[in-house]
């Protein structure tokens, strides 16, 4: 298996690997024929881009609820570290990018700051404004964020970081739309161990499952999995000094299939890579993940450890 590049110039473990290599895939249209035209002599291919794979997803209003539903209560467990990583404080003026359901933003406004949420999925800045109404959001690319320069006091971002094309163009953003002094935090999992958090997944598709799945290519799922990461694309992106905390993130499921069970309906990559599976690795790859949670029983429940990264950098 070919070794991924983070887009940092790292090299990644397998399971690191695994979560960002994935094959570009044609659309398909004429009922079913593949669209073909000549250009300059040339056989040329609609291809469906990573960003608008995940735009795609994002805005179906049933990923949308399932991850608001299944995933919400285990993101939102880092909300509180990356506000303060941020120093979010009463009177300030937050961003809240890739925003969600607006999690962040509402956590923001509740400790007085001036909150603003922007995300890339209408269907979310929807549910945002439904479920927060008097705060204030909108679409937009986290590359090119819909902002003037030197406009927030804090940006952040809680898990968006995987689901950016360009990670580092969002850094760049957040830095540009900052005010001196200002800080930008943001929230990752950590590099997959395969008993742990996502590690669990992935390590399970990986040897009972294929991972040449037909999706667009797309970063990798843990671009700032460890302290190195973290400091080296904030350092380019001009923030110092860098600060790093892992805060506890646990996921409480009732069984050891919910984790499995909420990735199909709740997440857009993952989903994905899940539906493309044989029934019968669909079932291996279910079974392993029951063995693999089943040792995390406790008071009638399951808790397995999310390990989360939250790091922040300043704006001088």
């Amino acid at each position: 298996m070919r070794p991924f590049a983070d887009g940092l110039g790292q090299r990644c473990s397998p399971i690191i690997e695994f979560a960002g290599r994935v094959r570009r895939a044609t659309r398909v249209r004429d009922g079913g024929a593949r669209l073909q035209a000549k250009a300059r002599g040339k056989i040329v291919a609609e291809v469906e881009t990573f960003h608008e794979f995940e735009r795609r997803g994002w805005s179906a209003e049933s990923v949308v609820l399932g991850y608001h539903d299944s995933f919400s209560g285990i993101t939102t467990q880092a909300v509180a570290p990356l506000l303060d990583a941020a120093a979010a404080k009463p009177g300030g003026k937050v961003l809240d990018v890739a925003c969600g359901a607006g999690y962040a933003a509402a956590a923001a406004a509740e400790r007085g700051c001036s909150a603003t949420g922007v995300d890339f999925s209408p269907t979310q800045v929807a549910l945002a404004a439904r479920l927060h109404p008097t705060l204030v959001f909108c679409e937009g690319d986290a590359s090119a964020l819909p902002f003037g320069a030197d406009e927030f006091d804090a940006v952040v971002s809680n898990f968006g970081i995987p689901h950016f094309p360009d990670p580092q163009a969002f850094l760049r953003e957040a830095f540009r739309v900052l005010r001196r002094g200002g800080r930008v935090a943001v929230s990752a999992w950590t590099n997959p161990d395969p008993r742990l958090g996502f590690g669990v997944l992935y390590a399970a598709v990986q040897k009972h499952g294929r991972v040449d799945v037909p999706i667009p290519t797309g970063p990798n799922f843990f671009p700032f999995g460890d302290t190195a990461q973290c400091e080296r694309a904030l350092l380019e992106a001009g923030f110092t000094p860098i600060a790093i905390t892992t805060p506890p993130v646990i996921y409480r499921m009732a069984t050891p299939e919910t984790f499995l069970d909420a990735a199909m309906k709740g997440t857009v990559r993952g989903a994905a890579l899940l539906a493309a599976q044989r029934p019968e690795a669909l079932a291996a790859i279910r079974g392993a993940m029951r063995e693999a949670i089943g040792g995390y029983a406790r008071d009638g429940a399951f808790e397995l450890p999310m390990p989360t990264i939250v790091a922040a950098g300043e704006k001088l």
